[in-house]
């Protein structure tokens, strides 16, 4: 998976910056990312804090690694299977 190379510390500085009322457009120059990203940001980000943003974040490694582990045990069921059924 792609890393930002902006930290939860940074994008929620722009985001704050914005409600202040800087013009997205200047906000994006002066940062060098596309208005998408930062309406991207927005959307996932907006009216969190920093604390939040953190959790959401350590709750989408548990669930990534939890999906993992999910295709691994359905992959050794399907092994099992086709083992038990071809004897």
């Amino acid at each position: 998976m792609k890393k930002s190379r902006f930290t939860e510390a940074q994008i929620m500085g722009v985001l704050r910056q914005a409600e202040a009322g800087m013009p997205v457009a200047e906000l994006c120059r002066e940062h060098g990312i596309s208005s998408a990203t930062f309406y991207k940001w927005r959307a996932k980000y907006g009216g969190m804090d920093a604390s939040m943003m953190i959790q959401m974040k350590a709750l989408d490694d548990e669930n990534r690694r939890l999906k993992r582990m999910f295709a691994d045990l359905s992959m050794q069921t399907d092994l099992l299977r086709e083992a038990l059924g071809k004897k």
